[in-house]
């Protein structure tokens, strides 16, 4: 018994050791990411969201219609795919048929996703062509600001959006972001080399602390499944 605890033991402090190290990395990368994304109010040029991008709501086609689901191709995002999947995606987990599109207009790739209804706050890039549903507000770049943004800067701004989002909600049957409010929130503008510059330290970051196939996440999720194998295997006696 104390052999196979010894060893399971060594198992368990290792993940907490690797756990630890991630929520120090974490903390550092938050840290980070605030103050490189902090700008004095004369430091830079300042729009409200309004003016930069166009603001469009997600929705939903009728899940009574097979027709608007029945070989599907084209993505249609939820929170699901970013609690899935991540952040900066490129396909979702349910696709609809182009028949359910309203007005044939998909959003554009490259444009934000940001939850304004209940889990508020939650924002990815995506990539490609989409729909997404109505808990979403989807933020693209207006042709006269494509010029003037990094489309990974905008992403990571987001996640000043998406704090100001969780302190400025109004409740009703569920909560809701003050959507007033929401479209003066102000977004900088700055060079893009300086964009860039903030982009090119936070990927870093973000690869470390939050990507599944690289860094520390990948490294604790190895370690449980070979601590489970090894538990199961000490752990499994015959029964004569």
């Amino acid at each position: 018994q104390n052999k196979i605890v010894n060893i399971l033991d060594t198992f368990t402090a290792l993940t907490t050791e690797l756990t630890t190290e991630l929520n120090a990395r974490l903390k550092q990368y938050n840290y980070y990411r605030d103050k490189l994304l902090s700008f004095a109010e004369d430091e830079v040029e300042w729009k409200t969201l309004d003016e930069v991008f166009y603001l469009k709501n997600g929705y939903t086609p009728s899940k009574s219609e097979p027709k608007f689901w029945d070989n599907g191709n084209i993505p249609w995002f939820r929170m699901e795919d970013i609690r899935k999947n991540g952040m900066i995606l490129n396909d979702s987990l349910q696709k609809i048929n182009k028949v359910a599109i309203k007005g044939g207009k998909l959003f554009p790739a490259n444009s934000i996703i940001i939850a304004t209804s209940a889990t508020i706050g939650e924002h990815a890039l995506i990539t490609v062509p989409y729909l997404s549903n109505q808990r979403f507000t989807n933020l693209n770049l207006k042709e006269e600001y494509k010029n003037k943004y990094d489309i990974r800067f905008v992403f990571y701004y987001c996640f000043k959006l998406s704090d100001w989002c969780k302190n400025n909600t109004t409740l009703s049957s569920f909560a809701s972001v003050d959507m007033n409010g929401f479209k003066k929130f102000k977004f900088p503008i700055l060079p893009l080399s300086k964009q860039k510059q903030i982009v090119e330290i936070l990927d870093k970051f973000d690869t470390l602390t939050n990507s599944i196939a690289e860094g520390l996440p990948r490294e604790i999720e190895l370690r449980q499944k070979q601590y489970e194998y090894y538990r199961n295997l000490l752990l499994d006696f015959p029964k004569s």
